[in-house]
Formats: structure tokens, sequence, C-alpha cells
């Protein structure tokens, strides 16, 4: 399926899914809402596809936030929804079966820096900037900003860049943990596209459970985690990988793992 502000590319068992409205700086409005809750929902179902990447087109903006002329006009109830849907886009991508990776290209502010946070891992670019500048406009974040932000980064943290609005650096991002890695710009992809291929090749059940493991256990107890981490681990002994797995390791060769 083609969509008008997003584009999807499917290559070795990695989705790289490109916001693509440059002239907007790949500013998040309704309809490329629309278009992302419906490519991540495919996405989801596709069992061939082991590892996505998002990214933004050009070279200034990953995404520079929500897309303040659509929403300028916008009343109460309308402004809601629009929450709801940017809620409902960000809790899809942080719940992929798959792991999720945003190669923070440029401007990653607002909706931009939501939507890196649902995702599992950040890389970013040297040139990446990024903020919650919301207040500036007499809002706060609608898109989960200040409930995922202070979960990564610390409640600190978070409310200096929340109450403030002012934009930080990569390297500044990366210091307090909101990025994993800072790259140069003309290797960022190929980055992403190095982890991604090196988790493909890993137990795709047990990468799947992985994610499930930490995004449901941090809402848990330490113990009850736990608990639930060793449910998890039973769940494995279920799976042909599991049996693969270690029958390679035992006999000195590459796994072929088949998802199952």
């Amino acid at each position: 399926m083609s969509w008008n502000n997003i584009e999807k590319n499917v290559t070795g068992g990695i989705a790289t899914v490109t916001v693509n409205r440059p002239k907007a700086l790949n500013a998040l409005n309704y309809d490329t809402l629309k278009e992302m809750l419906d490519c991540f929902g495919e996405i989801g179902k596709n069992k061939d596809i082991h590892a996505v990447i998002i990214t933004g087109s050009g070279e200034k903006a990953f995404i520079a936030g929500a897309d303040i002329s659509f929403m300028a006009e916008l009343e109460p109830i309308e402004a809601r929804e629009f929450a709801k849907l940017g809620h409902e886009v960000m809790h899809v991508i942080e719940n992929l079966p798959q792991p999720v990776i945003a190669a923070v290209n440029g401007f990653a502010l607002g909706g931009g820096c939501e939507l890196a946070l649902a995702c599992d891992i950040r890389l970013a670019s040297e040139n990446a900037k990024f903020g919650q500048p919301e207040v500036n406009l007499g809002v706060l974040p609608g898109f989960g900003g200040t409930q995922r932000l202070p979960r990564l980064v610390g409640k600190g943290h978070a409310n200096e860049l929340l109450f403030s609005g002012k934009m930080i650096t990569a390297g500044e991002a990366c210091r307090i943990g909101l990025v994993n890695r800072v790259l140069d710009p003309e290797k960022l992809l190929d980055e992403c596209i190095s982890l991604a291929e090196m988790i493909v090749a890993r137990g795709p059940v047990a990468v799947r459970l992985c994610k499930e493991a930490v995004n449901n256990g941090l809402e848990m107890d330490l113990a009850r985690g736990c608990s639930y981490e060793a449910d998890l681990f039973g769940v494995c002994f279920a799976s042909r990988d599991q049996e693969e797995g270690m029958k390679a390791f035992l006999e000195k060769r590459a796994p072929k793992f088949v998802g199952k």
C-alpha cells in the first residue's frame, strides 16, 4: 500500500518507515498520523518483518513536531481527539512486536520527540536537536511527552525540558539518556541498519518476548517483574527457536531461527 506522507521499504526483514513531508519539516498532521497508524498496523501483523527503523526525509528534520498550522484552528474537543490519535500512534509503535529504532536525523521537537520516545532505541546524528517546546505555544505535550520522557530520563531532566521548552543538542540528549548514541550524519542510517541486521539475526521469538518483558515489566514492582520474566523464559522453551539456538551452540555453528 502507498501513502501520501510516509514511505515504507522492507528489505531483509527490516522495515524502514520515512515520514515524507520535507517542506513542513515532516510535521505531524491528522492525515500523517492516520497513515502511520495504518502503516504500523500492517507492520505489526507481518511475521516476515523482524525490526523497524523510523526516520524523516530531508537533511533538516526527523519530525519537527505536530503541524501548528493545523492545530491552531482546533476547537477543544477536536484538540482532545487529535491528542488521542497521536497517543494511539505512539502506543502502536511502542507495542509493535518488532523492536523499533529511531534514526533521528535532525529536529525532533514536540510530537517528533514524542515519537522518538515511543521507539525502543534512539540513534541520533550530530546535528539532531531534541525538545518539548509546547509551553512556548501555551499548551503541554499531547502525544505522551509528559509520561514517557520522565520514565526515560528521570523526573528532573524531564521537568527541565518540559517547563522551559528549550532545545538540547544530540550530545546533551545522549548524556541524559534520551538517545543511545550520537553519530556522523552520513553514518546514521547505515548504523541503524547494522543494528537492525544484528537484531534480525537473533531468535525472533526471544527478541519479541524481551520487548514484552521490558515494556510490561516496567509497570510492575521488581518482584512481580521478575516473576513475569520467569514466565516468559518458560514460554521460550515451547519454541523451535530455543531448541535450535541451544543445539547450534552445542554444535558450535550458527543457528537457523524460524521465528516459531
